[in-house]
């Protein structure tokens, strides 16, 4: 496939790695939403761009940054964005996933305008932003939808796009699969909405630049019923969850397939990977053995400031031949002004 290069008038779209528990923004020069004006005409209805489901095989990671200052918030005028963020980061839960192959989605109809394949799916981590100075979006793909609209996705898999220019496509049509190209950390699909060259908050395209809405702005904004209910806005979201023998790393968890604890391990953990928390959160994990008592408690101390991501693991050591046998049921809980936000439970049997 001949490839063209993916150059989009003054952007270059940039993510936001979630490597540590402090997750900051390894940053592209982009040009951010909250400076530019609301279109006046409504777009193309979006439907959602990922064969994923939000809550069981992804999540929305970012939101656009409509801050038009040195700070950040999304359009519900929260934190789950950074600063200069122009777009939507649907993030699969591990790499696991990715290699298993999820594919991106055209949101509208179109034509394809412009495409790069060929960027190589390595986490910036690996090799420093420098190294996709330029590609920062990775291997992608511009649809136009006409009248001036267009989408842009981008993080897509090398060797994986499936369209050429100058194709049109319908909504829904595979375009190509998730991938690690460009300036990421974790696999996502990076979705850009333009009108006439400007970028738009397809959450909520009119209101006012730089404004957001607790309210939750422009009800489900451009995209479809079932798009807006699939990405309705959660204060927080568990990415990963479960059990293991020993304890974890974010980067295994990334990984993805944790051994379980088997009947004689060493050590039985609960371990939970979480996103979009708060400052002020308070976190607990809890294990009860197969007969109900309390195995293990950890517990955190109210979060200093807001993390994009945050990984948190209890358990406790072997002291007999081997584990009782029956279900061990984790449990995590996450307080927000002393009220709970998430409850996400769990079992694994011996």
């Amino acid at each position: 496939m001949k490839i063209f290069p993916l150059v989009v008038a003054g952007l270059v779209s940039g993510c936001a790695p979630a490597g540590d528990s402090n997750a900051e923004a390894v940053q592209a020069p982009v040009t951010s939403a909250a400076a530019t004006t609301p279109p006046s005409a409504s777009g193309p209805k979006l439907a959602f761009p990922v064969a994923c489901e939000i809550g069981k095989t992804c999540e929305v990671q970012n939101f656009v940054d409509r801050d038009p200052g040195p700070g950040a918030k999304d359009y519900q005028c929260g934190t789950q964005t950074y600063q200069d963020h122009g777009g939507i980061d649907i993030r699969l839960h591990d790499m696991a996933a990715q290699a298993a192959g999820v594919n991106v989605l055209a949101a509208a109809p179109g034509r394809v305008v412009r495409l790069r394949d060929g960027v190589a799916d390595i986490s910036v981590k690996s090799n420093g932003a420098a190294s996709v100075a330029g590609q920062e979006c990775g291997n992608g793909v511009v649809v136009d939808h006409g009248d001036g609209w267009e989408t842009q996705y981008c993080h897509l898999a090398q060797g994986s796009v499936v369209v050429k220019q100058g194709d049109p496509v319908a909504a829904g049509q595979p375009l190509a699969r998730i991938g690690l190209s460009g300036n990421t950390e974790y696999p996502h699909l990076h979705l850009t909405v333009r009108k006439a060259g400007v970028m738009v908050d397809p959450f909520a395209p009119n209101l006012p630049a730089g404004a957001c809405s607790t309210g939750g702005g422009a009800g489900g904004g451009m995209w479809t019923p079932e798009a807006a209910k699939a990405m309705a806005y959660k204060p927080s979201a568990v990415l990963n969850s479960g059990f293991a023998a020993a304890p974890v790393t974010m980067e295994a968890i990334e990984a993805g397939a944790i051994p379980l604890p088997t009947a004689t391990s060493g050590m039985l953990l609960a371990y939970v990977r979480a996103i979009n928390l708060q400052g002020s959160d308070v976190q607990e994990l809890t294990i009860k053995a197969p007969d109900g008592t309390i195995l293990a408690t950890g517990d955190q101390a109210p979060l200093d400031r807001a993390k994009a991501q945050y990984m948190f693991f209890t358990g406790k050591r072997l002291t007999g031949d081997r584990w009782r046998p029956g279900e061990y049921l984790g449990t995590y809980t996450v307080r927000r002004g002393g009220k709970p936000v998430i409850t996400r439970q769990f079992s694994m049997r011996l």
